[in-house]
């Protein structure tokens, strides 16, 4: 017992302990009641769900999940984009196609998986849920990482379905004889301690007043009145969220990003099953949606004695307004007003997000406390010379192969790569699944991803590069308001011109009203890796330097159509190759000590 301890003392015991758990039933059949009955990934399309089937195939073949365990790919239903919520009543409904009753008494997690991962996308061909982690033997992903911080959860859980994002890590710690608890009909979320600026991109949940005066400690079991989607902070204040900071609360911590007031965000949520059959019959009485449904705004804002129908035809946080958006809202809201909406306090937790590559590097790069807590390292699985590091933050690398004359400045990631002798990364840059080996001097803030892509039935190569800040989400509708998109602060139409490419739709792939850097035909096709990689350096080259580089006599792709031609398999061989290389060479290294 460490007496007296801090409380990031105690959380980052219980992270190591809840690792080293999962790390001793990778490989292992887990008893019935143990583990999760089922774990279910989601995928946006076709094309995804056989990307993430075969990489879970890949894990389980080297042993890295635990086996005894239903693992699902569910992809959702071609037509409009239906959001989580209509992700999460799809799955309910496979669930039932798949196990007939049996899934009544099922624990069940399942991860929102599907999208494009446009603002992190060395995650867009192969899926977030599978992103690379800096630790673990072999080297952890997003999923493992789930499975792991969770592990405690079926034992304590009644049958019902547990929903999770890929793109978000919950440490938390409780005392020792305290459990997480999903044994109470309705919905069940967890809620972590956060300032009201969070709170403002995030669920908040207005409590009802507790029964007890004691000292707050890590764990609370609390009845939420209503739950507040990405509110303002006089809406925090107006509903009661705001809470005072004590001496004794939230969990005694003392997080410097906590002031006198904070509020309870979301993260994670259960359904009990009584309650997902209920959405299931809804979801066959509604037939086929045709528009997004959120599962946190919409499904949580219904629940509690204090919920309002005022959300309804609230559309300032929803992407797209579907033609009968507000009708389902309103049915949602019937379907679920008066149904319990439990909260269980995590009072000593963190919360963080991976979803941007800011976010990317800053937690593996230069996140001293999120190093510490989980045990991050700066090389993991890798061959290369010793990383650059200065006081702020250091270079990592995961699953790589660098040559020992080859530089990779502090705050930059290389991931699944291969660079040669004279190959320097600039600061705060992102290297993913690439072969350099020819000279190559990448500048601070460059994104670049190589994709292998068939076409016409041959392999061949893609690879596309960006700056950090840009953004892959912004479009225009018409071809006149092309000036306001910028490639490494460049407009686009200068860009253009230095690429003797003249400014048509035809430049553009997929719908010709969402005209941006996601879809525009920019990026050359290759017959090797190291072409595609040299070609693309050029293009980025003609901007920073303002010097013309012709793309006339190439084959160019958008990332939207990169991601439609992807070859999972060939960038999977990749990564095999580079496995093997690495475990012989550290064999070596063993057999010479």
């Amino acid at each position: 017992m460490l007496l007296g301890a801090e409380p990031e003392v105690w959380l980052q015991r219980a992270t190591r302990k809840r690792l080293e758990k999962f790390a001793r039933l990778r490989g292992k059949i887990v008893p019935t009641g143990e583990f999760w009955d089922v774990v279910v990934i989601t995928a946006v399309d076709k094309k995804q769900e056989i990307a993430y089937q075969q990489q879970l195939s890949e894990k389980l073949k080297r042993k890295e999940l635990p086996f005894g365990v239903h693992y699902h790919v569910f992809v959702d239903p071609p037509g409009p984009k239906i959001g989580n919520g209509g992700s999460t009543l799809h799955v309910l409904q496979c669930l039932e196609e798949h196990y007939g009753d049996k899934w009544d008494s099922f624990t069940v997690i399942l991860i929102h998986s599907g999208g494009y991962s446009q603002r992190l996308p060395n995650a867009s061909a192969l899926g977030k849920i599978f992103t690379a982690l800096p630790f673990g033997d072999p080297v952890y992903q997003m999923l493992d990482l789930k499975l792991a911080m969770y592990i405690d959860f079926p034992i304590q859980m009644n049958p019902g379905v547990l929903i999770t994002c890929a793109d978000d890590i919950e440490l938390y710690n409780i005392g020792e004889t305290d459990s997480i608890r999903f044994d109470q009909p309705g919905f069940t979320a967890l809620a972590h301690p956060s300032s009201l600026t969070i709170g403002m991109t995030h669920g908040v949940f207005v409590l009802e007043p507790s029964s007890h005066l004691t000292e707050k400690g890590d764990l609370e079991y609390r009845s939420c009145n209503r739950f507040l989607h990405k509110p303002s902070i006089e809406n925090m204040h107006q509903s009661g969220a705001v809470c005072l900071m004590s001496q004794s609360s939230p969990g005694g911590t003392e997080d410097s990003t906590l002031n006198s007031e904070y509020v309870y965000t979301d993260s994670l949520f259960y359904i009990h099953h009584a309650t997902a059959k209920l959405l299931l019959t809804f979801y066959k009485q509604m037939g086929k949606l045709c528009c997004e449904i959120d599962a946190y705004g919409d499904f949580l804002q219904a629940l509690g004695p204090g919920a309002t129908r005022d959300y309804v035809k609230n559309i300032e946080n929803v992407s797209e307004e579907g033609s009968r958006l507000v009708e389902i809202r309103e049915k949602i809201f019937s379907l679920l007003k008066g149904l319990p909406l439990n909260v269980i306090l995590l009072n000593n937790s963190k919360f963080y997000h991976i979803g941007t590559t800011r976010e990317y590097l800053f937690h593996f790069t230069s996140d001293r406390k999120l190093k510490w807590e989980m045990g991050l390292l700066r090389n993991i699985f890798s061959i290369c010379p010793k990383s650059a590091e200065d006081s702020e933050k250091s270079a990592c690398i995961i699953h790589s192969i660098l040559s020992p004359m080859s530089s990779v400045a502090p705050g930059s990631l290389v991931e699944y790569s291969r660079l040669g002798s004279e190959v320097s990364v600039g600061t705060s840059s992102i290297i993913s699944g690439c072969c350099i080996d020819t000279k190559a001097l990448l500048p601070p803030n460059t994104f670049m991803t190589t994709l292998s892509v068939r076409i016409d039935g041959e392999v061949m190569y893609a690879s596309m590069v960006f700056g950090i800040e840009d953004n892959l989400k912004k479009y225009v509708t018409k071809l006149s308001d092309m000036h306001l998109l910028h490639y490494f602060g460049v407009s686009l139409v200068e860009c253009f011109k230095l690429w003797g490419l003249r400014v048509s739709d035809q430049l553009f792939s997929g719908h010709k009203t969402a005209l941006g850097l996601w879809t525009v035909r920019i990026f050359p096709v290759c017959s090797t890796s190291s072409d595609s990689v040299e070609v693309s350096l050029k293009i980025l080259d003609s901007v920073k330097n303002m010097s013309p580089f012709r793309l006339g006599g190439f084959k160019l792709l958008s990332v939207e159509e990169m991601l439609h031609y992807k070859d999972i398999e060939d960038m999977l061989k990749f990564r095999q190759q580079l496995y093997e290389e690495i475990t012989l060479q550290r064999l070596k290294e063993k057999s010479d000590l």
